[in-house]
């Protein structure tokens, strides 16, 4: 199997096609099997990357806590650029990895061609961060004693902002619940009491995310509740950013509209490519 090094764990992680590079960070409840439908279509013409998160098998799982959280997601997006020879790259994440999209924008602007935050901000506005961080702080602790299945695969899965994955692809829903329950309980609950329940604010960023120039597509779903106040906040403050609203969808874009999410996706990397995603 192929591993790049980070800092406390080797990260799994597969590429197709080839040209132009395209990293794809995945959510807290997927894994790189997620992106598969972006892999296909996009190594047509890129070089195409998705790995598994730390804590996220085959990947490792680190037992320290402190190995954990927003820093070493972007610094492992990174390790995997850096294992692969790769100086700059599209950027695409979905929710935790979109959170890690913007992010890496931020810190390490000179090694990404383009952005596309999707699903980012649940939990951002500040009238929402202490519950949400307290619910992570619960839901972790369920997961590292209990596993997915003592539950916790369901009830995502039937979550407000997940139940349209079901009713558009209900066999899509079903693959989708059956690697969900697959998914380590130790990995993903120290990921969603240190990462999930830990990070930042997107609205703390304000400052940096005013002077960031990279050109950014922000991608969310209009039923996608947690994640809409922030992105209009994104809108308004990224200089160089568009925002791109799905119809009827939820939080799993990727999943529940992939022909629509990669046409999206292929335009706006054309536009990137050939210079006319320009600050306004």
């Amino acid at each position: 199997m192929p591993y790049a090094e980070a800092d406390g764990a080797r990260l799994w992680y597969e590429e197709a096609g080839s040209g132009l590079p395209i990293l794809f960070i995945h959510e807290f409840g997927a894994d790189h099997r997620e992106w598969e439908e972006q892999m296909r279509f996009f190594s047509r013409e890129y070089r195409c990357i998705a790995y598994s998160a730390r804590g996220y098998p085959p990947s490792d799982v680190p037992e320290d806590p402190k190995l954990y959280g927003q820093d070493h997601a972007v610094a492992d997006a990174v390790a995997v650029l850096r294992h692969l020879g790769i100086g700059k790259a599209h950027i695409v994440g979905l929710s935790m990895g979109g959170f890690a999209t913007l992010l890496f924008g931020i810190r390490h602007p000179e090694m990404a061609l383009s952005l596309v935050p999707a699903g980012a901000g649940s939990g951002s506005p500040r009238a929402e961060q202490a519950e949400f961080r307290a619910q992570c702080a619960a839901r972790g602790d369920r997961l590292i004693a209990q596993g997915w299945r003592g539950g916790m695969a369901e009830e995502t899965g039937h979550a407000p902002t997940r139940i349209q994955l079901k009713k558009k692809d209900p066999r899509g829903w079903a693959a989708y619940m059956a690697r969900l329950a697959e998914h380590s309980g130790r990995g993903t609950g120290l990921t969603m009491k240190h990462y999930q329940g830990e990070r930042d604010s997107i609205f703390d960023w304000e400052a940096e995310l005013r002077r960031m120039e990279v050109p950014t597509l922000l991608v969310v779903g209009d039923e996608d509740w947690p994640c809409i106040e922030t992105n209009i906040f994104l809108k308004q403050v990224l200089p160089n950013a568009g925002l791109w609203m799905c119809p009827r969808t939820g939080h799993a874009i990727n999943l529940e509209e992939p022909a629509a999410f990669n046409a999206a996706l292929a335009s706006f990397f054309s536009t990137v490519e050939r210079g006319r995603w320009q600050l306004g």
